[in-house]
């Protein structure tokens, strides 16, 4: 039977990989590899070289298929998503049936950990539902930006005795939530933070675990309007930006 494997590759660093993700690495025969265009090649030959400095069996494939992109020229933001995974959906069934021989294993190098915020799970999980096709999978977790951001910080997510919220830029952009002192915001393309109101500290990063890295701690209304303009200069340089904050009320920012 043919098998899957769902690797999380860490936040950037090619030394966030996990010993279990190494080990399967060296298990897989093909790896997919998905490119979201030349915005974005970065992140493809940052894969590349993790195969390449990881995968002691040279005898493996690399396979590259365009990504779909996300329509934005819509308020449902849910509605197209779940479009966008339908096509990615469609891409992948068409790669583990040409590209993936019975007995073979094929990896998917997820940036980050699978489960948080991304799709690659989910979907291959829709594509095990159905039945189509017949194959095994398994996920690896690895290093979230969550994890890598808190670590470059030298901060706890939580407050003792606390709870953290994850969310994203949409649900961040209503204020801080309440019942919580820690909230981490992923995928904020509008500067969102702005519209929090009262005593936060941020922290923030882009790049995290790269040679691109960029890092910003202090209190919200003081440093906020450095964190816009080196996004917009990052955004500008590299013509596409990834990065992760953690918000603190009443906190203590980091040295």
């Amino acid at each position: 039977m043919k098998k899957l494997l769902i690797v999380g590759i860490g936040a950037g660093d090619p030394e966030y990989l996990t010993v279990q993700a190494i080990n399967a690495l060296n298990r897989a025969d093909v790896f997919f590899v998905m490119d979201k265009g030349a915005a974005k090649a970065q992140l493809v030959a940052l894969r590349k070289d993790i195969i390449e400095r990881y995968v002691k069996d040279r005898h493996y494939r690399i396979v590259e298929s365009a990504s779909p992109e996300r329509r934005r020229d819509t308020d449902d933001y849910t509605g197209a998503v779940e479009a966008l995974n339908r096509e990615k959906q469609r891409i992948f069934e068409r790669l583990i049936e040409e590209e993936l021989s019975d007995g073979q294993c094929g990896a998917f190098l997820v940036w980050g950990d699978p489960a948080l915020y991304d799709s690659t799970m989910r979907i291959v999980g829709a594509i095990s539902q159905a039945g189509r096709h017949a194959f095994e999978y398994e996920v690896v977790p690895g290093i979230s930006s969550v994890q890598a951001l808190a670590a470059k910080h030298r901060i706890a997510l939580n407050s003792i005795g606390r709870s953290v919220q994850i969310t994203n830029g949409r649900g961040i952009a209503d204020g801080f939530p309440e019942k919580v002192d820690s909230v981490v915001v992923m995928l904020d393309a509008q500067n969102a933070f702005r519209k929090v109101q009262g005593d936060v500290d941020i922290y923030w990063g882009a790049y995290v675990g790269t040679p691109d890295e960029i890092l910003v701690a202090g209190r919200l209304s003081e440093v906020q309007d450095d964190i816009e303009r080196l996004r917009a200069q990052a955004r500008e340089r590299h013509g596409w930006i990834m990065d992760t904050y953690l918000l603190k009320r009443g906190g203590r920012t980091a040295e």
